[in-house]
């Protein structure tokens, strides 16, 4: 987004995303804290799955880009961290995340440190 773009929020509810051969690529923006990860997780599987299609077949599929913003106390809570950070690795430019902490205590491990912000 840029300055004075206009967006859609929707916060709670049913969450799904179904595109369709053909439709036009969007650019995601998920925004998730703690364990609110669970249906934006799957959203960011389905989404790999499709940029997988893309690029192997040609099927009609076209993908935007994906942001994830993440927040939770601390990098332990951060459930499924090693699979985003796996997508981000297949899918460079196409799947990326922020990671935020809120109460870290510890060191932050090397792999997530340049994903990361927080205290």
């Amino acid at each position: 987004c840029t300055l004075d773009s206009e967006v859609a929020l929707r916060v709670g509810g049913d969450f799904f995303f179904d595109p369709q051969p053909g439709d036009s690529p969007v650019k995601l923006v998920l925004i998730a804290g703690g364990v609110g990860i669970n249906p934006l997780f799957s959203i960011l599987l389905h989404i790999a799955d499709l940029h997988g299609y893309q690029e192997g077949k040609g099927n009609g599929y076209k993908m935007g880009t994906v942001k994830l913003y993440y927040s939770a106390k601390n990098t332990s809570e951060l459930l499924f961290k090693k699979n985003i950070l796996g997508l981000m690795n297949a899918f460079p430019g196409k799947i990326a995340c922020r990671f935020h902490v809120t109460q870290q205590s510890s060191q932050i491990c090397k792999e997530l440190q340049p994903h990361i912000t927080g205290k």
